[in-house]
């Protein structure tokens, strides 16, 4: 079996968490593509093949289309439906391609685009008047870039939808251009201008006014799954993903519609751990973390989640250590988590190792190099490397084997009696001035 397959037990438990089916459900289904065919870690060519054949059977991706049909039933004729449709989608390219040539001429003149401003009404006028350029000219381009979007031409689409953008002032049109235009690039993986246009569509939704809450609710839904494409592609990704996911707005929408989500919030923030572990911004996010999961328990819970409640909720190092295991599993089979697998177990480390510490004075070399999951050897190279690198107050001695921790007077335990005895005395000066009003 190589490094990148599954044994039949992991391949269970990949299933289980699988969370193909309720992403599914806030993407579009040019975006669920490449989420299909990822799974061919835990299901079958043939169920993965059928599985994209009916997922994009539905659109204008004829060519496409015919080779799945063609995989699926070898030697079988393509269905009538299939031919129609091929000859209509080649009818709607002649028509749409004659009817914007004219429109897509002009815009693209220097003379027209130095004449253009950021005034829609203005460039609508200008260019009916100059040019003969009619509203229903600029919404034959939306209808092309819809057609292109569709039939697989993600740039084409791409450039049509902002060209229609560029002159359209109806807001509801503007926003399904938007969302085209964000999917297009992403499937082109074109992730600086993905993120451009996830920035523009989180100012339409957050600044428009809705009639109702929940349609408002299910747009930043959207764009909560939407954004994993872009946030898990780019440098410093994980950071604007949870800068994003921790803003009050966008929690409570997770909160309250994708609480799976969760797994990429616990993802994000012990990933990036050991770059910002002593900043306070990472602490705020651990806590405001550790305080979510807590909430969410009964809602969701993965490996993932159940790890953080191990460590920090419970302080159960064995169940932590265990759960890695079934972390690594989940993450080679999630679409969005697999490229960075290694970061993440060796930031859990990581945070074991800081929460370990936080804990015990002496620690056995070899017991805590076994709970990393490293033998006596890699585990002593880990930790020198660690407190080298952390600057970690601690050191190892070699002749007893063991880890020791260098605490400062004030231990977690002194800390813990201070607070209590601070919290008594509050309640006994709150019980006498209690007492004294009733005397009184």
């Amino acid at each position: 079996m190589s490094e990148s397959e599954l044994s039949a037990t992991e391949v269970e438990l990949a299933r289980k968490y699988d969370l193909t089916p309720k992403l599914t459900a806030f993407l579009d289904r040019h975006l669920i593509y490449p989420l299909i065919m990822a799974l061919d870690l835990i299901y079958d060519e043939n169920t993965v093949t059928q599985l994209s054949y009916d997922l994009l059977k539905d659109t204008y991706m004829v060519k496409f289309e015919k080779s799945k049909f063609s995989n699926l039933y070898p030697g079988k004729e393509f269905p009538k439906e299939l031919l129609e449709k091929e000859e209509f989608v080649q009818k709607e390219l002649v028509r749409l391609d004659e009817k914007t040539k004219e429109t897509l001429n002009v815009l693209a003149q220097q003379s027209v685009q130095e004449h253009l401003k950021q005034d829609k009404e203005y460039n609508r006028q200008f260019l009916e008047k100059e040019h003969g350029i009619t509203e229903e000219k600029v919404l034959e381009l939306y209808e092309f870039g819809q057609l292109q979007y569709n039939r697989g031409d993600y740039m084409m689409a791409s450039d049509l939808l902002n060209n229609f953008r560029v002159l359209s002032t109806n807001s509801d049109l503007n926003i399904s251009a938007t969302w085209g235009r964000l999917a297009s690039e992403i499937i082109s993986l074109e992730w600086d201008t993905a993120l451009e246009e996830l920035v523009k569509l989180r100012e339409l939704i957050d600044s428009r006014s809705f009639s109702d809450p929940l349609t408002q609710l299910h747009h930043r839904t959207w764009v909560i799954h939407w954004s994993l494409f872009p946030y898990f592609n780019i440098e410093n990704g994980l950071e604007q993903l949870s800068d994003l996911f921790f803003s009050s707005t966008y929690l409570s929408t997770i909160q309250a519609s994708c609480p799976w989500i969760l797994r990429y919030l616990v993802a994000a923030v012990v990933s990036t751990s050991p770059k910002h572990h002593s900043s306070f911004e990472f602490q705020k996010r651990l806590r405001d973390l550790i305080r979510v999961v807590s909430q969410e328990q009964y809602e969701y819970q993965d490996p993932l989640t159940e790890f953080i409640r191990a460590l920090y909720v419970d302080f159960d190092f064995e169940a932590a250590i265990a759960k890695l295991t079934e972390v690594e599993v989940v993450i080679k089979a999630d679409f969005f988590l697999s490229n960075g697998a290694g970061q993440f177990l060796e930031s859990a480390r990581h945070l074991i190792f800081g929460v370990y510490c936080r804990v015990h004075e002496k620690m056995d070399l070899q017991q805590l190099s076994a709970s990393l999951n490293l033998s006596k050897d890699e585990g002593e190279k880990w930790i020198a490397n660690l407190i080298r690198d952390t600057k970690m107050d601690a050191k190892i001695n070699e002749s007893e084997g063991t880890v020791i921790m260098n605490h400062p007077a004030n231990s977690v335990y002194q800390q813990v009696i201070k607070k209590t005895k601070g919290l008594s005395f509050r309640s006994n000066q709150i019980l006498m001035a209690a007492l004294q009003k009733e005397s009184s």
